[in-house]
C-alpha cells in the first residue's frame, strides 16, 4: 500500500508540473499547479454539496474557493446549454469533451467519481471504468455488493483505478469500518475505503478511531464536520467547530502518512454553502500547514496588514475578493526572489491591470509586468494580456471575455519566467537574453531604459490600479528555494 501511495503521489507532483530537476530549480509551467497546503493532501469538493447548481456552475464554485481538486456524482446536469445532459457515466463523448475544456479553463481536474453503482455485472461495470478512464478520474466511490468483489478487483488492476468504499450512516451495509475491512481482505490495494466522516459521528462512532482502524486501506475521504453525535442526527458545520474532532482525524491521517484526496461533501445551507466551505478551506489549509507545509500561502493577510498601499483604503478584501477604490497600486511589504504565483482576476470592458513582480522600489522603473488586460478577441502582441509589457506577446490570446473570472500562474525561478493563463503556457522568457537596454532580442524597442538581464532578481510584488476596474481572488505564492 505504501508502495502505491508513493507512485500515485509522484505521478500528482509530475501533473501539476512542481517536479524538481536534477539542478534543483522548477521547470517551466506548462499548466495550472496544484496549492495545497499540506504536500500530498488533496483538498476538493464533492460536487454534490452543490447539487442545486449544474456541473458548470459547480465547478465555478471550486474556483471560486481556490482549490483544485473535485469528485463528480452521478446524474448532475451539465450546464444551461445542455439541459438534457447529466454527468452519468454514459454520457456520450462529445460531452465529456465539454466537460474536459471546462475543467481545463479553470486548472481543476476530476479525480474522484461516486458514489456510483458497481454490480456484480462485467458489461455494466465496464462502462463505469471506462468513463473513469476517459475522464481521468482516479478513484471511484462505491458501495458495491460483496459478491462483486473479485469482478471489480480484477478490473481495478486492469484499467489501474481505484475504488474507495463509501460508509452511509447506520444501518447501511457499510457503516462500520469493520465490514469495510471485511470485503477488503484478500483483495488487491486498489480497493480500500472512502471515509465519510460525518457519517460515522451520525452513526455513532469516533471518526478518528475509524481511520486507525482502517490505517492500511485509506484512500479517500467524504470529509464532514457534523453538530450532533449519535441518532442519525446534526447537520454539517464549519470544520473544527462540530462533534467530528476535525483537527484529530488531520493528525492521525499525518501519523499514518496518508497520501490521497479530502472531498469537502457539505450537506447544509444547499442554496449558498459557498462561505461555509471557505471556512472548512481556511480550517484545512491552517491546520495542514502546521503539521507539514507545502510553501503555499496567501500572499496577503485578509486585513491587509502585511501590504503596502499608497493611500489607505485603496483597496478592501471581502470573502477573499480584492476590489480597488481608486489610489493607488496593491504592494506587498515582503521581498520575494524565486517563486510560484497563482491567483485569479476578473475585467470589466476595457480594463487594463497588471502584476509587477521583483520590483526593487514602490517608484523606480522599470519593472518586469505581466499584462493583465481586456484584450479578448485581439491578436496577442507585446500589451495583450499574459505577455511581459511591451517586452514580448504572448503565444496565444487566451484571456476570458470580460466578466468572467481567469485564472492566471506566474513563475519567476532565476531569470526564467514563465505564465500560464487559463489553462494554457502562453509565456516562456528568459530575461538574460536582454542584454541592450531598449532593445528586445528580436531587434525591435521597448520603452525601458535598462537591459532587462539586469533588474533585480528579488523584489516586491505589485497589483495595479490603472483606474480601470479590476478584481483578484485567491492569491497564492509559493516561495523557491534559491
Amino acid at each position: 500500500m505504501i508502495f502505491l501511495r508513493n507512485a500515485l503521489f509522484v505521478s500528482f507532483v509530475a501533473l501539476v508540473g512542481l517536479a524538481t530537476s536534477i539542478q534543483g530549480k522548477e521547470p517551466p509551467l506548462q499548466s495550472h499547479p496544484a496549492t495545497d497546503a499540506y504536500p500530498g493532501w488533496r483538498l476538493g469538493v464533492q460536487l454534490w454539496s452543490f447539487r442545486e447548481f449544474t456541473f458548470f456552475e459547480a465547478v465555478d464554485k471550486v474556483a471560486e474557493l481556490g482549490l483544485c481538486w473535485i469528485e463528480a456524482f452521478p446524474g448532475q446536469k451539465l450546464g444551461k446549454d445542455y439541459p438534457d445532459i447529466d454527468t452519468h457515466y454514459t454520457v456520450a463523448p462529445e460531452y465529456r469533451k465539454v466537460m474536459k475544456e471546462k475543467l481545463a479553463r479553470t486548472g481543476i481536474r476530476l479525480i474522484n467519481y461516486g458514489v456510483v453503482g458497481l454490480p456484480n455485472d462485467e458489461t455494466e461495470c465496464r462502462k463505469v471504468f471506462g468513463f473513469a478512464k476517459d475522464m481521468g478520474i482516479e478513484t471511484l466511490t462505491t458501495e458495491p455488493p460483496e459478491e462483486a468483489f473479485a469482478l471489480i478487483d480484477r478490473l481495478c488492476r486492469e484499467y489501474k483505478i481505484k475504488i474507495a468504499i463509501h460508509n452511509h450512516p447506520k444501518p447501511s451495509h457499510y457503516w462500520s469500518p469493520d465490514t469495510v475491512l471485511k470485503v477488503c481482505q484478500g483483495r488487491s490495494n486498489w480497493i480500500g475505503a472512502c471515509a465519510d466522516t460525518g457519517h460515522w459521528t451520525r452513526s455513532g462512532l469516533e471518526a478518528t478511531d475509524a481511520i486507525r482502524k482502517l490505517e492500511d486501506r485509506m484512500i479517500s475521504l467524504h470529509m464532514k464536520d457534523i453538530n450532533a453525535f449519535g441518532k442519525n442526527s446534526g447537520h454539517d458545520v464549519i470544520w473544527g467547530t462540530g462533534k467530528t474532532n476535525a483537527s484529530a482525524i488531520l493528525a492521525e491521517l499525518h501519523r499514518q502518512n496518508f497520501q490521497g484526496v479530502f472531498s469537502v461533501e457539505y450537506e447544509h445551507n444547499w442554496k449558498n454553502n459557498v462561505p461555509d466551505i471557505r471556512g472548512c478551506v481556511d480550517f484545512f489549509s491552517t491546520e495542514g500547514a502546521k503539521l507539514r507545509s507545502s510553501g503555499w500561502r496567501k500572499l496577503f493577510q485578509a486585513d491587509l496588514s502585511n501590504a503596502q498601499l499608497k493611500t489607505e483604503g485603496s483597496w478592501s478584501v471581502s470573502n477573499d475578493v480584492y476590489s480597488r477604490h481608486g489610489g493607488g497600486d496593491l504592494w506587498t511589504k515582503e521581498s520575494f526572489g524565486d517563486f510560484i504565483l497563482d491567483f485569479d482576476f476578473k475585467l470589466e470592458k476595457n480594463s487594463n491591470s497588471g502584476v509587477f513582480i521583483r520590483t526593487g522600489d514602490y517608484n523606480w522603473l522599470p519593472w518586469v509586468e505581466v499584462q493583465v488586460l481586456d484584450s479578448h478577441g485581439k491578436k496577442p502582441d507585446k500589451h495583450a494580456c499574459g505577455g511581459i509589457f511591451d517586452i514580448v506577446a504572448p503565444s496565444v490570446n487566451s484571456v476570458l471575455p470580460p466578466g468572467n473570472w481567469n485564472r492566471m500562474t506566474i513563475s519567476a525561478v532565476g531569470s526564467r519566467i514563465t505564465v500560464v493563463l487559463n489553462g494554457q503556457a502562453v509565456t516562456d522568457i528568459d530575461l538574460d537574453h536582454w542584454t541592450t537596454p531598449g532593445q528586445n532580442p528580436d531587434g525591435s524597442n521597448n520603452k525601458f531604459n535598462v537591459a532587462y538581464k539586469d533588474l533585480p532578481r528579488s523584489g516586491f510584488i505589485g497589483f495595479q490600479d490603472h483606474g480601470q476596474e479590476i478584481w483578484y481572488r485567491n492569491i497564492k505564492i509559493k516561495p523557491l528555494a534559491q
